[in-house]
């Protein structure tokens, strides 16, 4: 072979080498990233999966309204227990907007629903009431329609919407065990055109099964959190009067053939964090300090929805609220799927007001799918400052 051609024919060698250990590096590269969330795992013990009914301990959980969680520890300690859970069903017309009245299928009296936490592997014993006007503890309320839920947590039964059909003056009784971990929804599910009308109605929450050796970041180390806030969107569909006020309907049933109507063209009417307009941004004040870790939870039963946090991030996030998969890290914006949640730890490191909210800004804004943190603790000027504050142009 000539000289010439022998030099073009060793560099072409020398490139197919290079390309092929470029290739070699990567494939293991794509095997060694594979194999990480095997290794972030943790294999369940069978001691636990395998712990028998007869011997867990009951235990009654006092639930509380959104955006708070009751107390609870963060690590399970001991073998799986009985959590005792009460879900009474109201009926109850609201103001959710300036003159917009909506008539609530509410669990617990609050939409959404109240955030019951257990661990993986625990059972839940639920009884769900379905009041009349004999029931003191939310005052004088009267149900007009039948209702049930479904755990998107559970296994078997629709979620447990089989086995819950209560009517008006009823309860009932429903026990689970929650053999996964992270934050689901559950919502009423009566069956046909009901489903849409009582979650778009608000009879929708959630539940956070943590799991039990607590929560962990991208590394596998424990993430342990100082507070914990439940974001729950809700859509609604009001059918509304010439003069922007809401119709008005003597309770839930009459309400339902109208909004149903409204329900078909897809568009809400009326999108709000906890509820109601204000609810998160003025009724209620979330505090927390400059160094404290929070956990931010967040639903939507019907829609999707993509939270931000103004002027921080997500730390960690588990995108469908799914514990037993690894987080992402350092996430500006994550999705919440229709049915489903999201999930995310920040450690905040600046005092301020910080919105967290629904970065479809149409919702957040001319809407009211937002909350406001308030942080407390001083400022670093190393994370941000002004070099000088607004003044006439230069030109330099």
């Amino acid at each position: 072979m000539p000289p010439a051609q022998a030099g073009v024919f060793s560099l072409q060698l020398h490139g197919i080498m290079k390309r092929a250990a470029l290739f070699l590096f990567v494939a293991l590269s794509v095997v060694t990233c594979a194999d990480a969330p095997d290794e972030w795992k943790t294999r369940p013990d069978p001691e636990i999966v395998n712990f028998p009914l007869a011997e867990a301990q009951s235990v009654d959980q006092e639930l509380v309204d959104p955006p708070f969680l009751p107390p609870h520890e963060q690590v399970a300690v001991g073998p799986p227990r009985i959590v005792n859970i009460r879900l009474e069903i109201v009926e109850r017309e609201v103001e959710v907007a300036p003159g917009v009245f909506v008539w609530q299928m509410a669990f617990n009296n609050h939409v959404p629903g109240p955030v019951p936490v257990v661990f993986q592997w625990d059972w839940v014993n639920l009884t769900l009431v379905n009041g009349t006007t004999d029931t003191v503890r939310f005052g004088t309320t009267e149900t007009q329609r039948t209702h049930n839920v479904d755990f998107h947590a559970s296994t078997g039964a629709l979620g447990g919407g089989g086995l819950t059909i209560v009517r008006p003056g009823q309860e009932v009784g429903l026990r689970w065990r929650a053999v996964k971990s992270g934050f689901f929804v559950y919502h009423c599910a009566p069956g046909g055109k009901m489903v849409p009308y009582h979650v778009a109605t608000g009879g929708n929450g959630a539940i956070l099964v943590l799991p039990r050796e607590g929560l962990r970041d991208g590394y596998g180390d424990p993430i342990r959190y100082d507070k914990a806030f439940y974001f729950g969107e809700q859509d609604y569909y009001v059918p509304m009067n010439a003069d922007a006020t809401s119709k008005r309907y003597s309770n839930f049933k009459t309400q339902m053939p109208d909004m149903i109507q409204e329900m078909r063209g897809l568009v809400p009417s009326h999108i709000a964090f906890n509820g109601e307009y204000g609810s998160l941004t003025a009724d209620i004040r979330l505090e927390a300090e400059v160094g404290e870790t929070v956990l931010m939870l967040h639903s939507q039963a019907n829609n999707p929805s993509f939270p931000h946090l103004i002027g921080g991030h997500g730390d960690w996030v588990w995108p469908y609220g799914k514990f037993n998969n690894q987080p992402d890290e350092g996430l500006e914006s994550w999705d919440v799927v229709a049915g489903g949640t999201a999930a995310a730890v920040y450690t905040f490191e600046q005092e301020g007001t910080y919105a967290y909210l629904n970065h479809n800004l149409i919702k957040a804004f001319l809407f009211d799918a937002k909350a406001l943190i308030h942080v407390t603790g001083g400022w670093n000027d190393e994370l941000m400052t002004n070099p000088f504050t607004a003044r006439p142009i230069s030109g330099n």
